[in-house]
């Protein structure tokens, strides 16, 4: 990229003769190399915008490799992304994309995006919701989900709304007394659900999401794969809106 802005300042160069189709440094001399890596410093100190224009083509370039990479992981997971058998479905379960989020209970941007996925749902209700339980951040990340998760297994999906939208709310620190009140509050069976924290099906959930995160190349939450797109880190409902409106386009 650098030598193709210099070359103008180049072809003067007396070492040069004839047609210019590429240039074989091996073929020059140690005084011509020396002579042309002084012309392109030269170029270069007068023309430093080259520079930047070459580092700013380089990363949309890998831009667009890291997008094609992630829609190649997307497609070849989409069954365990869209479709796990265990993660909680809201928005429109009928929709014709899905926003699917990995998050943790103890992650301030997770909290921040929380308005934001409420406002694209409500301003485009053909989207289905899938969150994804990814404690990445403690031991109080994982005993939150542990428990999200227990109520879901032991009281059903509206239950783990309930407490999904509690935990990400509560500000203190989570532990068995903390949780209790949570539950207790939301009239919910508490002892069954403190039992079933521990069970081996809350404990595959959560270390099945682990693993697709870690093929998916997620490592921060919270994440996103909206459609076909991965979307790494939060967003505002606005951008999310263009993206599920360009995946429709694309899709036909």
């Amino acid at each position: 990229m650098i030598l193709r802005h210099a070359a103008p300042a180049l072809l003067g160069l007396s070492m040069i003769t004839g047609p210019v189709h590429a240039l074989d440094l091996n073929a020059l001399s140690e005084a011509e190399k020396a002579e042309f890596g002084a012309q392109v410093r030269e170029y270069l100190l007068e023309n430093p915008e080259v520079i930047i224009e070459a580092i700013n083509v380089l990363e949309q370039r890998n831009a667009v490799a890291e997008a094609a990479a992630d829609q190649e992981l997307v497609a070849a997971n989409a069954d365990e992304i869209f479709d796990d058998g265990f993660s909680w479905v809201g928005g429109n379960p009928e929709g014709d994309i899905t926003l699917v989020e990995f998050m943790d209970y103890r992650c301030g941007y997770c909290r921040r995006a929380v308005p934001e996925v409420a406002e694209l749902l409500a301003a485009d209700g053909n989207i289905r919701l899938v969150i994804k339980e990814f404690p990445i951040l403690g031991d109080a990340s994982v005993l939150s989900s542990r428990f999200a998760v227990a109520t879901k297994h032991v009281a059903g999906d509206d239950a783990y709304k309930q407490v999904h939208d509690a935990l990400l709310e509560f500000s203190g620190e989570p532990n068995e007394i903390s949780l209790r009140r949570i539950s207790d509050g939301l009239g919910l069976d508490t002892d069954t659900i403190i039992t079933a924290m521990d069970s081996d099906e809350v404990t595959e959930e959560i270390a099945q999401t682990r693993q697709l995160a870690q093929k998916l190349r997620i490592s921060g939450t919270p994440s996103f794969v909206l459609g076909t797109e991965m979307l790494r880190g939060f967003l505002p409902a606005e951008q999310l809106l263009q993206i599920a409106n360009a995946v429709r386009a694309e899709q036909g």
